[in-house]
């Protein structure tokens, strides 16, 4: 099968080699025993953690080389019994390590069959980012109908998911974007505000009746002014730090307003508690049904052209999902 993997830790432009390598078996290394399902790979999802792989400094360290990955979308080639799908189904998986090739194989827990209304693209752009962000806002987050999200980095692919799945529970949305055409994406995505973070967006928030919850995939020096745009008893929900630095908290100002920062490590998590895999699964796919959940595709390239992907989100140039496809629809 025809393969992209990572031979060095150069970066993007280096560190990824096409390759024909050996279809993999049902065996899946989460589980180690021979329950993979099986995907024919029609288009692969590219994320912040494949960037960081291609130059080491990603916490899931393969030896060299590997085939990244995460997050796939395709045909069934073949399940085990009491999986949830079966042979020819229409699926999105999350096979972790091995999604940049024509197949794949995924833990039947993290496999879900996938609605006709979405394609292969937006399939692959689904698990990562909106199982991310259900779980961030309605677990984590804690998340009511008829409270207000404020969500920072909000034209990319998790914050694009968290305004959809945010409207989907019943909330009003803030967005937080950097441009004039970010601002379209989230409005595209459902945004009932939007406001500039290249401008006085904390004070814009506040005078919009300031956020219950603040859903952050970003960090940098845009935390402190999230808790001062939270009201009373908010939640800022801390979901990674594409801006590069790890943001400090000083712990008076959480008393200030009786308000809580809180983790949402979706992938630690659903790993040790498979069992809230397929209850996000029906709890999206209902919102697929409902029209509320539909990935925004940015850019649609071929897997030669990884590397072009992976350089749109190092120079925050992605706007929704980057995908990459590997067969016709």
């Amino acid at each position: 099968m025809k393969a992209l993997q990572i031979t060095e830790l150069s970066g993007p432009r280096g560190a990824l080699q096409l390759a024909d390598l050996p279809e993999p078996a049902p065996q899946h290394f989460l589980t180690g025993g021979e329950d993979g399902v099986v995907v024919d790979v029609h288009a692969t999802g590219v994320s912040f953690p494949e960037l960081l792989q291609t130059r080491g400094l990603y916490q899931v360290r393969p030896p060299l080389p590997f085939v990244p990955g995460s997050e796939v979308a395709g045909i069934v080639r073949s399940a085990p019994a009491g999986a949830h799908v079966k042979a020819g189904d229409r699926v999105a998986a999350f096979p972790m390590l091995g999604g940049w090739a024509e197949v794949a194989v995924a833990p039947a827990f993290l496999t879900f069959p996938l609605p006709d209304r979405l394609d292969f693209a937006q399939g692959a752009a689904l698990i990562l980012n909106y199982h991310t962000a259900w779980f961030a806002l309605r677990l984590r987050g804690r998340l009511e109908a008829g409270e207000t999200v404020l969500v920072h980095g909000a034209a990319g692919g998790v914050g694009t998911a968290a305004l959809q799945v945010a409207r989907g529970l019943g909330a009003r949305t803030i967005a937080v974007v950097s441009s004039d055409e970010k601002a379209q994406v989230a409005r595209a995505a459902g945004a009932d505000e939007v406001v500039r973070a290249d401008g006085p967006w904390k004070d814009a928030v506040k005078e919009l009746g300031g956020a219950n919850v603040v859903l952050d995939p970003v960090g940098g020096d845009r935390f402190t002014d999230s808790l001062r745009s939270l009201n009373e008893d908010g939640r800022l929900v801390v979901v990674g730090f594409t801006g590069g630095s790890i943001p400090e908290v000083r712990v008076n100002r959480l008393l200030l307003n009786n308000v809580s920062v809180v983790g949402a490590g979706w992938g630690a998590y659903v790993l040790k508690h498979t069992e809230v895999n397929q209850r996000i699964g029906g709890e999206l796919h209902a919102l697929i049904e409902q029209g509320v959940v539909a990935p925004l595709i940015g850019a649609r390239l071929p897997l030669e052209q990884a590397a072009d992907a992976l350089e749109l989100l190092e120079g925050r140039r992605a706007t929704g999902k980057v995908v990459l496809e590997l067969r016709a629809v």
